[in-house]
């Protein structure tokens, strides 16, 4: 047999219809006859019984799936036992009465335990978010239909596959909406430098442009994807005139001047909340967009191991038949340079180990993609929680950030740490910050630089987490 129903009241009829949509293979066990007559009349296989008795399942055949869900919770538990006890393979999924008693339809060897209001109230706020998403969806879609002119689309500083991604995206999206009215151009700062982030953009074609005061005065509009609002890791200044802002990191500023604002942390990747507008709004989605937005997805949750959510996963599912295998593993498969292996080297030397928190200082770099790659390698350490490694350039420290306990928002922490004297923030497991040199900037030396005035700063982070220094020891 495929299903047994066990208790036939409001939740049990409507499970039964919704079986009866793929098979007929159904019997039901109740203990009201009346209820049991009607559904006899109506050619359903039912039997009068009570399913706390541990004879109840006397001449009914084996099921594969069981469904018990009586209001009664100690006939719900005396019938679970009883079916695995005759048949430990059978599916069992139960019907708890109130939410505290899950723990016990477990014990008795359910597989499956809902309680009908949680599910209901899941059910709920799953709808409100699909229509609060449409709404969304369809608002900057209409937006974009009534502009004309040229849209700038404002990556963040030293740009990764997810907010490039996300701009491609914006451009396809603006272009459907305008009926080609609109000029998308994708302005960025600072460099592409990580090696699978250089392929990224080689490998797909992609057109960006330099923000400079000529391209700025070119645009009648401006977007920001993949971060917070102006001045914060961008090339905008924080009083600059922006139209639209969509990112997944947490909200930085108290503006509300926007025309179109959308802020989601909750999701892995703003790759993923472009895919979602694309999906609600049936634009076609490109080769060539899919797999960069699926790659920038893949990217920021680091192969869907980070901050990923749901709604990640169920987006990458709809963007992976859209993609090119053979680009992707080409992305993928590239070499490391020998300036982040020296980086990383580094990073390994000069790590120190304070109460599971990892602080190195990789000291003067070119290519400041290097050091979150350092701070992906180490945070894999035995007995590292946090990994912190940080470095100088011409212009600033850089500092990246990687966590794995669950007590701290190592974005938070960094953005109290460092907010006041730089730009910083993240998620639970992973932040960044980045502080000015200013008037240190002409200095020539900058390892002795980062030496001469990094304790002071942090010692800042070190209070705002917990951590003793004088407990560091180095390893």
């Amino acid at each position: 047999m495929d299903y047994l129903i066990l208790g036939c009241g409001s939740i049990g009829y409507n499970v039964l219809y919704e079986l009866l949509k793929e098979t007929d293979d159904i019997i039901i066990i109740d203990q009201d006859e009346k209820k049991v007559q009607d559904l006899r009349d109506q050619k359903y296989e039912a039997f009068c019984r009570d399913i706390s008795d541990k004879d109840m399942l006397k001449d009914i055949p084996v099921p594969k799936v069981a469904f018990v869900l009586s209001s009664e919770q100690r006939a719900n538990l005396s019938a679970v036992r009883t079916i695995k006890e005759s048949n430990p393979a059978a599916y069992v999924i139960a019907r708890a009465v109130d939410a505290g008693g899950k723990d016990i339809y477990h014990a008795v060897g359910a597989d499956v335990v809902l309680h009908p209001q949680e599910v209901f109230a899941k059910k709920a706020v799953h709808h409100a978010r699909k229509l609060q998403s449409s709404r969304q969806a369809h608002k900057l879609f209409e937006l974009l239909s009534s502009w004309r002119g040229t849209l700038g689309i404002v990556t963040h500083t030293n740009p990764d596959p997810d907010t490039i991604s996300s701009a491609m995206a914006l451009c396809a999206l603006g272009k459907a909406a305008s009926k080609g009215n609109l000029t998308c151009q994708i302005l960025y700062d600072g460099k592409v430098g990580h090696q699978e982030n250089r392929a990224f953009v080689n490998l797909l074609d992609i057109q960006m442009d330099r923000i400079t005061p000529e391209a700025r005065a070119e645009c009648n509009y401006l977007a920001i994807v993949d971060s917070p609002g102006p001045g914060v890791n961008n090339a905008l200044a924080k009083d600059d005139r922006v139209n639209i802002v969509i990112d997944h990191h947490p909200n930085h500023d108290g503006k509300n001047g926007y025309d179109f604002l959308d802020r989601r942390p909750d999701m892995g990747a703003t790759a993923s909340l472009m895919t979602q507008y694309l999906q609600e709004l049936d634009i076609p989605v490109d080769k060539n967009i899919a797999t960069a937005l699926f790659y920038g997805i893949m990217a920021d949750t680091r192969g869907f191991r980070r901050n990923t959510s749901p709604l990640d996963l169920t987006l990458s599912a709809f963007l992976l038949p859209l993609t090119d295998n053979e680009l992707l593993g080409k992305i993928t498969s590239q070499t490391v340079s020998q300036e982040t292996l020296e980086v990383m080297g580094a990073a390994i030397r000069n790590r120190k180990i304070v109460s599971g928190y990892l602080f190195s200082s990789v000291g003067y770099v070119r290519n400041r993609d290097a050091i979150p790659q350092a701070a992906d390698m180490l945070i894999q350490l035995e007995g590292v929680n946090t990994a912190v490694v940080y470095g100088i350039t011409d212009q600033l420290i850089s500092f990246s950030a990687r966590n794995k306990d669950l007590r701290l928002n190592i974005g938070q922490a960094m953005e109290e740490a460092f907010g006041e004297i730089g730009e910083a923030g993240g998620h639970s497991a992973m932040g960044a910050a980045n502080i000015p040199l200013d008037v240190f900037s002409m200095a020539r030396n900058k390892d002795d630089l980062l030496d001469l005035i990094i304790d002071p700063i942090l010692h800042r982070f070190m209070e705002i987490v917990g951590v003793e220094e004088e407990e560091s020891n180095e390893v």
